[in-house]
C-alpha cells in the first residue's frame, strides 16, 4: 500500500461525511408514503433489499442484540404497513418469526452487550413495542416482558427533561420518534427543528416531524440530501466529527505534508468557526446540540495543528466526579473522559492538576478487570479496544502506571495472526491497537518490534472497505473515513517506530 498517496485521498474526502446506512432510519424514511413517494419507495426498496439471513435488520456484524431489536422492529413494522408485494409479505413473516425470538430471550439479550444500549434504546423500544403489538406482528406477552424493562428509564429521562418538553437543545430530540402518534405534547414543536428543517440531523425524527407535526420543504429537502440510493444513516452528515477524528489521528503520526495542508486550514477553519465559546462543537456543524466528546477531540486538534482553542469549551463539561458528554445524560461516558483528558494535557494541564487527577481516577473505577489485563467499555463504540486504545495514547508519557495493565491486555490479545478483535478479527480494532503500541513505544516503555510488524502486515492486508460496524448509534454503523484515518495513522506510525 502507498500510504502517503491513500492518505492524500482521504484527506481530500473529509467532510464528505461517509457513513454507513442506517436500516432503522430507512425504515422510518419509507413511512413517508405519498408525501414523498420517490424517496418513499427507493426506502422501501432498501429494506426489501438488506433483510439478514434469519429474518432480521441490522448489521450483519457483530451479532449486536440492542441493534438488531431496534433494526427489526421498524422494518418490520413499516413493511406491514407500506409493503404491498408477495416478496413483502414473506418477508414480514421471517421478520415476525426473527422478532419473537428476539422478544423470547430479551433478558438475555440486553445484557449480553457489553458496551451497553443502543443510542435512545429505552425511549424508542416503548413506542416500536406497542406500535408492532397494535398491526399484530408480536404477542402481548412478549411485548410485555420487553416493555416492564424500560418504561422506568424512560419515564425517569423524560422527568428531567426542563420543562419536561423535547426541543433541539435536549438530547432527546435525536430521538423524537419517541413520542408515537399520541405523545405530540411532550413536543416544543417551535423549537424543535435546525434552520435547515431536520431535528436532531436524525433523519427518523425528521420523518416522525413530518408526519405527525407538520409537512415542512426544508425537512424533505433535508433528506433527500442526505440519502443515498434509498437509504439514510442514523445522523448526517457529521462533518466536524470526521474532521475532528481524522486530523487527531493523522496527527499521532505527524501526517501532513504541503499537498494536505490546504485541507488541513479548510478543516481547522470550519472547526473554529463552529465552535461556541464555553460550550464547544457539535458533532455536526452548526448543531444546536453541542457534547464534550467532539469538543475535546475538536480541541485536542486544534491545539495540536497550532489554532487557537477556548478551554471554557472543554470545563463546561465538568461534573462532580466525571465529565459529561452531554449536560442530561443517564449514564457517563468513558471515552469521552479518555478525550477530555487528551484535552486537558494538550491544555498543558500537568497531570498532577485537581482536574486531571478527578478524571483519572474516574477511569480507574469504572475500568474491566480481566483474566488478560484490564481494559475500558464505552456506550459509544462496540469494541473495547477503541476505548483502551486511546487511553493509552493520552497517557503515554503523562500517567504510564495509569494503563500498565491496559497496555499487558492489548499485547496479551493479540491474535497469531497479528489481527485484534473483540468479536471478530478486524481492520479497526488492529489499527488502534497498533496506535496505541507504536507511541507506548515512543514515549513510555518498549514494545517487542515483531508484535508491531505482524499486526501492519496483516492490518494492510485487509485494509480494504468493507469494514464492520462497530459505533454505536441508534444502531450499529461505521464512519468510513474516521476509521481509514485510524488504520493509515497505524501503519505510518509502525514505520516510524520499528
Amino acid at each position: 500500500m502507498n500510504i502517503h498517496q491513500k492518505y492524500l485521498q482521504v484527506v481530500s474526502q473529509l467532510g464528505q461525511s461517509k457513513i454507513t446506512p442506517s436500516p432503522y432510519d430507512t425504515a422510518w424514511t419509507a413511512r413517508l408514503g405519498e408525501m414523498d413517494s420517490p424517496l418513499s419507495l427507493q426506502a422501501l426498496q432498501w429494506i426489501s433489499e438488506n433483510q439478514l439471513a434469519d429474518g432480521t435488520w441490522g448489521a450483519a456484524a457483530p451479532y449486536y442484540y440492542h441493534d438488531r431489536m431496534i433494526c427489526t422492529l421498524a422494518a418490520i413494522t413499516t413493511l406491514a404497513k407500506h409493503g404491498r408485494r408477495n416478496r413483502d409479505r414473506k418477508q414480514i413473516e421471517r421478520g415476525q418469526s426473527a422478532l419473537e425470538s428476539l422478544t423470547q430471550f430479551a433478558t438475555k439479550g440486553l445484557t449480553a452487550d457489553p458496551a451497553g444500549v443502543t443510542i435512545g434504546f429505552e425511549m424508542l423500544m416503548p413506542t416500536l413495542l406497542a406500535e408492532a403489538e397494535s398491526l399484530g406482528l408480536i404477542s402481548r406477552q412478549g411485548e410485555q416482558r420487553l416493555l416492564s424493562r424500560l418504561s422506568r428509564q424512560r419515564a425517569q429521562k423524560i422527568a428531567s427533561l426542563p420543562g419536561r418538553l423535547i426541543n433541539r437543545h435536549v438530547t432527546v430530540a435525536f430521538s423524537a420518534e419517541m413520542a408515537g402518534a399520541d405523545g405530540l405534547g411532550l413536543l416544543d414543536v417551535e423549537h424543535l427543528q435546525e434552520d435547515n428543517g431536520c431535528v436532531a440531523y436524525s433523519p427518523a425524527a425528521t420523518v416522525y416531524f413530518l408526519l405527525h407535526v407538520r409537512h415542512d420543504d426544508r425537512a424533505l429537502h433535508w433528506l433527500h440530501s442526505v440519502a443515498r440510493d434509498g437509504a439514510l444513516p442514523y445522523i448526517a452528515p457529521i462533518d466536524t466529527f470526521e474532521y475532528a477524528w481524522a486530523l487527531w489521528n493523522f496527527s499521532l503520526a505527524n501526517l501532513v505534508d504541503s499537498q494536505a495542508a490546504v485541507y488541513y486550514n479548510q478543516y481547522l477553519d470550519i472547526l473554529e468557526q463552529y465552535w461556541m465559546p464555553g460550550q464547544g462543537i457539535g458533532s455536526v456543524a452548526g448543531f444546536s446540540l453541542r457534547d464534550g466528546d467532539t469538543s475535546s477531540l475538536a480541541f485536542n486538534t486544534l491545539v495540536r495543528y497550532g489554532r487557537q482553542a477556548d478551554l471554557s469549551g472543554i470545563l463546561y463539561y465538568e461534573g462532580p466526579e466525571h465529565f459529561r458528554c452531554f449536560p442530561i445524560e443517564s449514564s457517563p461516558s468513558i471515552s469521552t473522559n479518555v478525550h477530555i483528558l487528551g484535552a486537558l494535557r494538550q491544555a498543558g494541564f500537568e497531570a498532577k492538576h485537581p482536574t486531571v487527577q478527578k478524571v483519572l481516577s474516574f477511569l480507574s473505577r469504572v475500568q474491566t478487570r480481566g483474566m488478560s489485563g484490564d481494559f475500558w467499555f464505552d456506550k459509544w463504540h462496540a469494541s473495547p479496544y477503541y476505548t483502551t486504545a486511546h487511553a493509552i495514547i493520552e497517557c503515554a508519557g503523562y500517567d504510564n502506571e495509569r494503563v500498565l495493565t491496559a497496555v499487558e491486555w492489548i499485547l496479551n490479545t493479540q491474535n497469531p495472526d497479528g489481527s485484534w478483535g473483540f468479536y471478530m478479527p478486524t481492520a479497526e480494532e488492529t489499527a488502534y491497537c497498533l496506535q496505541a503500541l507504536s507511541l507506548w513505544k515512543q514515549h513510555a516503555q518498549n514494545i517487542p518490534a515483531e508484535i508491531l510488524k505482524k499486526g501492519a502486515r496483516w492490518l494492510e492486508r485487509h485494509s480494504d472497505h468493507p469494514y464492520p460496524w462497530l459505533w454505536i448509534g441508534k444502531g450499529l454503523y461505521c464512519p468510513e473515513l474516521v476509521v481509514e484515518s485510524a488504520i493509515l495513522s497505524a501503519l505510518a506510525l509502525v514505520e516510524q517506530t520499528v
